[in-house]
């Protein structure tokens, strides 16, 4: 059954309307890129430099708690895109 939407004057799905066609994926495909990039390379490339660095400039606790916070970051931006992509997956 079609229904009019009169905010951008098209015909839309009843299906829509009700929600019914739900996204296969959790986040959309340019976040989950730029996720997926946070994730992989710039969490822990800086951890790494904080754990590296942080102890010559006598931080050495404040830098590892740092770096442990970079990295629980990364694995939870990893778990979240990852789930995504099983989701994206198991709907094909």
């Amino acid at each position: 059954m079609m229904a009019y939407d009169n905010d951008t004057e098209e015909h839309v799905e009843e299906s829509d309307l009700n929600h019914d066609n739900v996204p296969d994926w959790l986040i959309p495909s340019r976040v989950y890129d730029v996720l997926k990039w946070v994730a992989l390379i710039v969490f822990p490339a800086l951890a790494t430099l904080v754990g590296a660095l942080g102890p010559v400039w006598g931080f050495t606790g404040l830098a590892s708690a740092i770096a442990t916070t970079l990295n629980a970051l990364g694995l939870f931006t990893g778990v979240i895109i990852g789930a995504s992509a099983i989701k994206a997956n198991a709907g094909k």
